[in-house]
């Protein structure tokens, strides 16, 4: 059998603060039991990976390796602009896709969702 995606870890100087961001985006809670040390995000809707927060004391020094890739549910722009209105900020707007960091400097991307 192989292997499933049970959840995604981030280091964080501030893990509530950045779980509630990333609820946020999701539409999802933060767990009532999460503090600036340890916080966890439950995945909305069946099938996505839970999100842990946990905090470490150095702070971000290089590019991810690992990113997300959020489909927008509609224009593109919408959707980024929506992201910034919580915390996010653009790096990059590319013709297929919009490169954004979370409050913290966690770089993803936004692309067109389907249609």
């Amino acid at each position: 059998m192989p292997s499933v995606i049970k959840s995604v870890s981030f280091d964080a100087a501030d893990a509530l603060e950045l779980a509630m961001f990333w609820a946020a985006v999701f539409g999802s809670d933060v767990d009532e039991d999460s503090t600036t040390d340890k916080a966890f995000v439950e995945a909305a809707g069946w099938g996505g990976p839970n999100i842990w927060f946990t905090r470490v004391p150095e702070a971000k020094a290089a590019k991810n390796r690992m990113h997300f890739d959020l489909r927008a549910p509609g224009p593109v722009a919408t959707e980024v602009s929506r992201l910034e209105q919580l915390g996010a900020t653009v790096v990059r707007i590319h013709a297929s896709h919009t490169v954004m960091q979370d409050p913290e400097g966690n770089e993803f991307c936004v692309e067109p969702g389907p249609g």
